[in-house]
């Protein structure tokens, strides 16, 4: 056992942790070209090698997400990583050959552009552009539509079946084992870490249901598709996300369907991205005029485009789950608002259901590195888990302080912003999961719970990675 506690250990931890050493991508070198004595030159245009046979340009190396995800180094993404699919870049250059298709070439069929936004970037939109909810939704509806968009979509549909096959998949582990412990899946940055630092060990307590960007996935590749009478291959779907680990997760080998011969989503762009594209044609949002989302892929139109899900600001899960199992488990009703107790600091709660003396429930939210490595530790020395279930983020405040949300310009702390998008967030309009319309696709297109067809398409798999035999800076 330590001799000194979880926190004094943690201390000097970040929360964001961008590439080590091990991020270095091997370059192969021809041993019968390669001379003694060359030196290595930086210039303008790249890397040169010297010698006495003369000056040759090196080989430029890119990581590419696969790299990536095979690696045991790094656990989050970061800028620095060259990401040659999953960039604005790229999604420009398939919009821009669409568009060529459309107009130019009937030989070929042109694919159907979809965009699916989260609400986390929306609210960070909405602060940088100086605008509400709602407006920065319509505008950034009518800026993705006048790139090429051909359906924008928001998530709302993906986080309630999210949540609905989240709850029964607690419910059916508490039933089956009530000490084995669930922990969120929705935070791909988590998920990494989990499967390359503690394997087989902690998978077992990891929730397989998808998160709501590989929802949205299949319900577009597949539901829309079928709608739109055109094969899933021929979409083109485009997620907004709050965080750079979303491009890892859509670029998982568990998300390429071999039916559609495509990935659910085919790039992911991020808020600071849709900023980065709007500055560069020095253009505000505001300036495109204001479009509806298609709700989704129906001539119905909600009362509202932007919906919250409980009052935390990553999808509600802890709330939401616990609020289920008091019903079902024990026949508890609860608040409407629950109040989670605060820990060592605001990213680690925790709230209990208790009667006559008992301990029914348990839950947590744990966000940031440092709340996650002491969860872990706790797991690691009790025979039995501490919480019955935890929402787990990887980003101090969750999924609203995302890595990818657009940062303060004007000396602004971060967590001041941070604040300021909870407050945003409250405001909206809170979503009931077991709505019609999503019960609806929940039962006619997925079967509902307990089904082959629902297991296959809301749930995934987790592997455990073998570590490199390489140093790290950061030791877990």
């Amino acid at each position: 056992m330590s001799r000194f506690s979880g926190a004094l250990q943690l201390t000097d931890l970040d929360d964001f942790i961008t590439p080590s050493q091990e991020c270095i991508k091997p370059v192969t070198i021809d041993k019968t070209k390669s001379k003694t004595g060359a030196k290595i030159t930086v210039q303008a245009d790249g890397y040169y090698e010297e010698s006495d046979s003369g000056k040759q340009k090196l080989q430029k190396v890119e990581i590419t997400l696969q790299d990536c995800l095979a690696c045991s180094g790094c656990i989050t993404s970061a800028e620095g990583v060259l990401i040659t699919q999953q960039s604005q870049e790229e999604l420009l250059k398939v919009l821009r050959e669409n568009q060529t298709l459309k107009t130019t070439d009937e030989s070929k069929e042109a694919r159907i552009i979809v965009f699916t936004i989260s609400t986390q970037p929306l609210l960070s939109l909405a602060h940088r552009y100086q605008l509400g909810v709602e407006e920065t939704a319509r505008h950034l509806a009518g800026y993705l539509r006048q790139l090429g968009a051909d359906y924008v979509l928001c998530t709302k549909i993906a986080d309630d079946l999210a949540l609905l096959e989240c709850r029964q998949e607690f419910v059916d582990r508490f039933r089956d084992n009530p000490e084995l412990g669930m922990l969120s899946s929705s935070c791909p940055g988590w998920v990494c870490y989990a499967e390359k630092t503690h394997g087989t060990f902690i998978l077992p307590h990891i929730a397989t249901t998808r998160s709501p960007q590989q929802i949205m996935g299949v319900l577009v590749k597949q539901l829309l598709a079928e709608k739109l009478g055109v094969s899933g291959s021929r979409i083109y779907h485009v997620t907004v996300m709050p965080c750079y680990d979303k491009k890892l997760e859509a670029s998982r080998d568990d998300f390429y369907s071999e039916v559609n011969e495509s990935r659910d989503v085919d790039c992911v762009i991020t808020s600071i991205e849709v900023e980065q594209m709007l500055q560069t044609e020095e253009q505000t949002l505001q300036q495109y005029a204001p479009s509806d989302f298609d709700w989704p892929w129906t001539d119905q139109q909600p009362e509202s485009l932007i919906w919250a899900h409980e009052a935390t600001m990553s999808g509600g899960y802890a709330e939401h789950i616990f609020k289920y199992a008091a019903h079902e488990l024990f026949s508890e009703e609860t608040p409407n608002e629950l109040q989670f107790k605060a820990l060592r600091n605001r990213d680690f709660s925790e709230i209990c259901l208790e009667k006559d003396g008992k301990i029914l429930l348990k839950f947590a939210i744990a966000n940031g590195f440092r709340n996650i490595q002491n969860l872990v530790q706790k797991l690691k020395r009790g025979k039995t888990a501490p919480y019955h279930f935890v929402e787990v983020m990887a980003c101090p405040s969750g999924c609203i302080n995302g890595g990818a949300q657009v940062r303060p310009t004007t000396g602004q702390h971060v967590r001041e912003l941070t604040q300021q998008l909870e407050e945003m967030y409250k405001q909206l309009p809170r979503s009931d999961p077991d709505n019609t319309h999503t019960k609806q696709i929940y039962t006619e297109f997925l079967g509902g719970a307990h089904t082959d067809k629902s297991e296959e398409l809301l749930h995934t798999k987790y592997h455990a990675v073998e570590k490199l035999n390489t140093a790290l800076n950061i030791k877990w």
